[in-house]
C-alpha cells in the first residue's frame, strides 16, 4: 500500500498492490506522452551532500535543453504522487531517504509507471537515488540521468 496526501490541495493519492492508483476516489494513470522535448520533469536539490554537484548540474542542463522544463515541488512524495498521476512525466533526485519515496514509488508503479535507480536497476528504496516516470522512462539512454 502507498499514501501520499497534498495537504496543499487536501488531496489523498493512494493504492493497494495489484490495483489501480487514485487521486481521491478517482483512478490515476501516468502520462501518455513519449517524447523528452513534451516532457515537464521534477527534481530535488539535495542540500547535504554535494559530492555528485557538477555531475547533477550537468544533467540538469542537458534536461533543460531538451525538456518543456523541470520543476522543484520540494517534497519527493509529492513529485513521485504527480508522476503518479500524469501532471508531469517524470521525476529524479539523489541524496533521498526511504521515507521520502516508499509510498511515492510505489504510486507511481500501480499508475503504470516505472521506478529506478539512476543505473536502471531496483536499489530506489534505499539506495539514496531515484528517477520514476512514465512512457519517457523507457527511453533510457536520454531520462536516466547519472549514468
Amino acid at each position: 500500500m502507498g499514501i501520499v496526501y497534498d495537504i496543499s490541495n487536501r488531496d489523498c493519492y493512494h493504492a493497494i498492490e495489484n490495483q489501480p492508483a487514485y487521486r481521491n476516489q478517482k483512478e490515476i494513470r501516468i502520462s501518455q506522452i513519449n517524447k523528452l522535448e513534451e516532457s515537464l520533469l521534477a527534481t530535488g536539490f539535495p542540500y547535504y551532500h554535494s559530492e555528485k554537484k557538477e555531475e547533477y548540474l550537468e544533467i540538469i542542463k542537458v534536461f533543460l535543453e531538451q525538456t518543456h522544463g523541470i520543476r522543484r515541488l520540494g517534497s519527493a512524495a509529492m513529485d513521485l504522487a504527480y508522476v503518479a498521476c500524469g501532471k508531469l512525466e517524470g521525476f529524479f533526485e539523489y541524496n533521498l531517504s526511504p521515507w521520502d519515496v516508499a509510498g511515492g514509488a510505489f504510486l507511481v508503479q500501480q499508475a503504470g509507471g516505472t521506478v529506478t535507480d539512476f543505473s536502471g536497476g531496483t536499489n530506489y528504496i534505499h539506495g539514496k537515488e531515484l528517477c520514476a516516470g512514465g512512457k519517457i522512462h523507457a527511453l533510457k539512454g536520454d531520462f536516466t540521468p547519472i549514468r
